[in-house]
């Protein structure tokens, strides 16, 4: 049965994933985006099955959003064994990933979806679920149900790209990217991939608490605050941001900067570099999950320049940070999307992006759009708006309407009509229905007439007038 659109009453969705919900699982902005893609297309009414490597701790089956999303932690036998994260032991749970993945999504998945006259969609996410995603295409080759099953491959960055085989990739599934950034640099390999988006939840364009802000501000007790939250990875120039707070505090502002890395062992030099431009450094820890621990561990490191939280920071807080923060500094060298620039402009906070993958960034707009890796440029701009705060007062109304546009409920949108049209040239979409050519008729006799012609006033073109009031 040929169907005319892609909708929650005849669509399985299958996402495959490293990464996911789980704490457990959440090392970066591709557990970030799973969550949220999964649970927006549940919450829109489509069966979704999340595939991913979860808490050992935790069911191996887990049914949320009313059934409709099913948690599937795979690994677990080998997670149960590694405890730091979804990346420890990870080419081991690489192999067994590849190796029994595949058989689920086609025998206990799609068969059975097929059989109650649903289509499939199946989404891989990064490098990891490559090879799966062609084992699956072959299993379902196989069994004559490739042309049934719509399958997209995403990229939302080039780690491991050198450990994917692209032209079979490419002949295997239809890939994606989150940004123009990454469809260029994807043209290099030889594929051109469709760009769809990332987005956020929508309950994070709800105003921040602006009591919590204060408190904040005042536990920090600083003139300015930045913030900065990454991977410790020398793409996210951790060292630019330590230098430009060095440069603050040298012009006589007490800067404090709040800094949430990872596991990674680059922070340690990080942390040694920020030492040695004399910057003092505290670690803190939280006792407990509540705005009290996190505010009573800021407190606890006392006064200094840096503070590195070495504890979890839910969304919750993460959002007052990033609303009290004279500048957010997401400022990546090389950054294919961007959710952490996203999300502070959801919070009404001034992000301060690098210029690659960040689509949604207007400079002096919407947010601060760094060109170089100069820990001056960050100075210069944080010492402008600081002097000038009605323009970063406009920067965040502007941010907060732009982050409108990048909700996950529009990046599903996006995401569907790409799917309908993949859909359509495999045929499991009938294509849209051309309009019937206008019938002839025969020329009617044409009167000989005389027209009197008043002089007329003719309008100035649109392009024009837009040139006129714009000059």
């Amino acid at each position: 049965m040929r169907l005319r659109g892609i909708n929650c009453d005849n669509t399985v969705f299958i996402l495959l994933s490293f990464e996911g919900p789980d704490r457990y699982s959440l090392a970066g902005g591709l557990g970030v985006r799973v969550d949220g893609l999964s649970a927006t297309l549940a919450n829109m009414g489509f069966p979704i099955h999340l595939i991913f490597i979860g808490d050992p701790q935790a069911d191996g089956e887990e049914h949320r959003n009313h059934g409709r999303l099913v948690l599937h932690r795979w690994c677990q036998w080998i997670s149960q064994y590694h405890p730091c994260g979804v990346y420890d032991a990870e080419n081991e749970k690489l192999w067994d990933f590849n190796e029994s993945a595949p058989r689920f999504v086609v025998d206990g998945v799609v068969k059975p979806a097929i059989a109650s006259g649903k289509h499939v969609v199946i989404i891989g996410e990064e490098w990891h679920t490559s090879e799966a995603m062609c084992r699956i295409s072959d299993r379902l080759h196989a069994s004559g149900l490739r042309e049934q099953v719509v399958m997209f491959w995403n990229a939302n960055n080039t780690f491991g790209f050198d450990r994917i085989s692209w032209e079979r990739l490419a002949y295997t599934t239809t890939i994606t990217t989150v940004s123009k950034y990454m469809k260029h640099a994807m043209w290099n390999l030889g594929v051109n991939p469709l760009v769809i988006p990332n987005g956020i939840h929508a309950s994070l364009l709800e105003k921040v608490d602006e009591g919590l802000v204060r408190r904040l501000r005042s536990t920090l007790k600083a003139d300015l605050l930045l913030s900065k939250v990454a991977r410790w990875d020398p793409d996210k120039r951790w060292n630019t941001a330590v230098e430009a707070v060095a440069r603050l505090r040298a012009s006589g502002k007490k800067t404090v900067l709040l800094a949430r890395g990872g596991i990674e062992p680059y922070g340690e030099e990080i942390i040694q570099n920020a030492r040695s431009l004399g910057l003092s450094v505290k670690s803190s820890t939280a006792d407990g999950e509540t705005m009290q621990d996190y505010f009573e561990a800021l407190q606890a490191a006392g006064s200094c320049d840096m503070i590195d939280m070495k504890f979890h920071v839910p969304q919750s807080f993460l959002r007052v940070i990033y609303r009290a923060s004279d500048a957010v500094l997401a400022n990546s060298g090389r950054e294919p999307f961007g959710i952490v620039g996203l999300e502070t402009m959801a919070a009404a906070g001034v992000a301060f992006t690098g210029n690659t993958g960040e689509d949604y960034a207007l400079p002096y707009y919407n947010s601060i759009v760094l060109e170089t890796a100069d820990p001056q440029e960050i100075e210069i701009h944080v010492s402008h708006l600081h002097e000038h705060p009605e323009e970063a007062d406009k920067i965040r109304c502007a941010a907060r309407e732009t982050a409108k546009y990048f909700t996950w409920e529009e990046a599903a949108k996006n995401l569907i009509s790409k799917l309908e049209y993949q859909a359509r040239i495999q045929g499991i979409l009938p294509a849209p229905r051309k309009a019937p050519a206008p019938r002839k008729s025969a020329a009617p006799q044409r009167r000989r007439q005389h027209f009197h012609l008043e002089p007329m006033e003719f309008p100035v073109p649109m392009a024009a007038s837009a040139a006129g009031a714009l000059a």
